[in-house]
C-alpha cells in the first residue's frame, strides 16, 4: 500500500503548481529526514571497528542526527562493514527487507564492497554487498577511516534530499531510475 501523499502528488505531478507545491514539500520533508537518518549497524569485521569509532565521542554521529539501532523495524539506513559470508547473507537480506521505505544502504570497506582480500580464496565469502541487497553508497578501505565513512554518510544525505513524493513506487527496494549520486 502507498502512502496517500506521494499518490496525490503522482496524480497531481503534471500541472505547474503542483510541480511548485511538491517542489516546497519535498525540500521540508526531505531536510527532515536527511537531519534524522537512523542506521542499523550491521558490523561483521574490522570495518565495524571503526564504525563504532564514528559513532562515539570523537567524531559524534549524534551532531548529524544518527542514532545506531538495534532493530531493522527502527532504521531506514543499514551500514553493512565487513566481510559476508555465505551463510550471513539470507539473514542480511532478511533485516533489509524488514526495514521501512524507504530505504538506504551503505557498504563500509573493502570486504563488504567486493570481498575484500578473502574473495579469492575462500567459496564461502560473498563477492560484494550488492549481490544480495542494492546498495546506494560505497565507502571504499580496509577498514576506511571514520572521516570515509561520514563522507559516505553525507552522501547518504543527498541521496535523501533529491528523493520526491511525485517519484514512482519502490519496487524490491529500488528507488525509481535507480542511480548512484556522486557527491558535487
Amino acid at each position: 500500500m502507498d502512502e496517500p501523499l506521494r499518490r496525490i502528488a503522482r496524480k497531481y505531478r503534471e500541472t505547474p503548481a503542483a510541480q511548485a507545491l511538491i517542489k516546497v514539500v519535498d525540500k521540508i520533508l526531505n531536510t527532515g529526514r536527511a537531519c534524522s537518518v537512523w542506521p542499523l549497524g550491521f558490523g561483521l569485521a574490522c570495518c565495524a571497528i571503526e564504525m563504532m569509532a564514528t559513532a562515539a565521542s570523537r567524531y559524534d554521529l549524534d551532531r548529524f542526527g544518527m542514532i545506531l539501532r538495534p532493530s531493522p523495524r527502527q532504521a531506514d539506513l543499514m551500514i553493512v562493514a565487513g566481510t559476508v559470508t555465505m551463510k550471513m547473507a539470507p539473514v542480511l537480506e532478511q533485516l533489509y527487507h524488514q526495514m521501512p521505505e524507504p530505504k538506504y544502504v551503505l557498504a563500509l570497506g573493502n570486504c563488504a564492497i567486493s570481498g575484500g582480500r578473502f574473495y579469492r580464496d575462500a567459496y564461502s565469502v560473498v563477492k560484494g554487498v550488492d549481490r544480495i541487497v542494492p546498495v546506494d553508497v560505497y565507502v571504499p578501505g580496509c577498514p576506511p577511516r571514520p572521516e570515509g565513512l561520514i563522507n559516505g554518510l553525507l552522501d547518504i544525505h543527498d541521496i535523501i534530499r533529491r528523493d520526491s513524493l511525485a517519484d514512482g513506487p519502490y519496487v524490491e527496494g529500488r528507488r525509481p531510475e535507480y542511480r548512484q549520486y556522486p557527491r558535487a
